[in-house]
């Protein structure tokens, strides 16, 4: 996960500033000493650094701090609005041009960066937003590129125009915008060609399109793993070429986070996106202030909200009626099939629990509260039942409960467990009216909370 390292290391810091009624000057810079220690150990620009540490400081021992009735609070609040502001305080989008006008965005990116699955996957994001993109292959020295974004143009519905490899990018980017103006397209997205490190071919061929098709937008693809690496490239290229905004992938790896934190501060270029798994769905875009919340442990609900949004594909009055059979104690394992379906869509319990507000960086702590394992037994018994049997668990006679343990490859008494644990939390969800005083649907099923994680 990323930050992890530094989100447990800011919170043991800030519980030590918050346990103190009153703060000295010197509890102050003792704690923005840390600070500073952390964030370069996050592998963030130094001079970043120094500059972030002396506004906080500057900000944090004033006399409304100091003599306020929760000093400790506010240094934590100080810390996260300079943070929001090191990362750009607003979120940037794609610049749309105005009326039927097509949008132009150029990716450019080192191999390695992800960056034709990134074109995809920002081609389903502008899908979710009513945007029509086009997806222009231009990487022709790479033929496995041409075919693996058709691929994801296929698995996103998005469509893709290619020219094989025969013919320079300049002209298929040319050919792919025409392509987009005759038939209604709002963006077309260049997929260009990549190279293991910086160099002037690359440059230039860049630039030449540029020179020849009117490109709205340049978004510079960066691998969040590579740290100040990434910043690094990202000042080159902004350099040569000139970039508008910056992709950062692989933010879900064990990346130290230092990349996100420097890079509006070094080139003044904004992040717009951030790619948090290797899904197509995967594609987030860049928010300050979540980002913040998230690094200081404060969670991330209202990205939470959003996947539970964009994940739930069951229509309002499925939905009402699932509601309803929960609240009478009436679900059942169909009905829990499809929270495990809506669980997935959104990252997983584990996922989930990560943006909850003081679980973001407990990774270890995670694992411990969460058993994944024993969540893929309880879905495979319940695949292991006839549709029958998941609508009426009555059926469930030792003979059957035998048969579904032999398909689900688990003792009979882990389905006679589980399904003793339903029940439970059918009788439990009916007492409750259905998830009132603060439990939600996961929280009634076992292996979601029942016991080891009640939320």
């Amino acid at each position: 996960m990323a930050f992890e390292s530094l989100t447990d290391k800011l919170q043991n810091v800030f519980k030590g500033l918050r346990g103190k009624g009153r703060l000295t000057e010197e509890d102050v810079k003792a704690a923005l000493k840390e600070v500073k220690m952390a964030l370069l150990e996050a592998d963030v620009n130094f001079k970043v650094v120094r500059q972030f540490v002396k506004t906080v400081e500057e900000r944090a021992v004033g006399q409304d701090v100091m003599n306020g009735l929760n000093p400790g609070q506010m240094v934590v609040k100080i810390v996260n609005e300079e943070m929001i502001a090191l990362m750009g305080s607003e979120t940037t989008e794609i610049a749309m041009q105005p009326g039927k006008a097509v949008t132009v965005v150029m990716m450019a990116g080192l191999q390695g960066a992800g960056k034709t699955t990134a074109t995809a996957k920002i081609a389903g994001v502008l899908k979710r937003k009513g945007k029509k993109s086009l997806l222009a292959a231009c990487d022709v020295y790479r033929p496995a590129a041409v075919e693996q974004l058709k691929i994801n143009g296929q698995k996103q519905e998005v469509d893709v125009f290619d020219m094989g490899t025969d013919h320079k990018p300049v002209e298929i980017a040319r050919e792919a915008v025409a392509h987009a103006e005759k038939n209604g397209y709002n963006v077309v997205i260049l997929d260009t060609a990549g190279r293991l490190h910086v160099d002037e071919d690359m440059m230039r061929e860049l630039q030449e399109i540029k020179k020849n098709v009117t490109v709205h937008q340049t978004l510079l693809v960066v691998d969040a793993m590579t740290g100040q690496d990434a910043v690094n490239v990202a000042k080159e290229f902004d350099e040569k070429v000139g970039i508008d905004g910056v992709v950062l992938t692989k933010m879900d790896g064990d990346t130290r986070g230092g990349a996100a934190l420097s890079i509006k501060a070094v080139t003044g270029k904004p992040i717009l996106y951030v790619g948090m798994g290797e899904k197509l769905s995967d594609m987030e875009q860049f928010y300050p202030d979540r980002m913040a919340n998230r690094i200081l442990g404060m969670g991330d609900m209202l990205t939470l909200i959003e996947k539970a949004r964009d994940s739930i594909d069951i229509d309002e009055e499925k939905g009402r009626e699932m509601a309803g059979r929960m609240k009478k104690g009436k679900f059942d394992f169909e009905d829990y099939l499809e929270s495990m379906k809506q669980m997935r869509n959104m990252g997983g319990l584990s996922g989930i629990l990560g943006m909850l507000p003081g679980l973001g960086a407990k990774a270890a702590d995670l694992e411990a509260m969460v058993d994944e394992k024993q969540l893929k037994h309880m879905e495979a018994i319940v695949l292991s039942m006839t549709k029958q049997e998941r609508r009426n668990p009555k059926l469930l006679n030792p003979q059957r409960k035998h048969r579904i343990a032999r398909g689900a490859g688990v003792d009979i008494a882990v389905v006679n467990r589980f399904i003793k644990q339903f029940e439970q939390s059918q009788k439990m969800m009916k007492q409750m009216g259905g998830g009132r005083k603060g439990r939600g649907m996961f929280g009634g099923f076992p292996g979601m909370g029942g016991g080891k994680f009640p939320f």
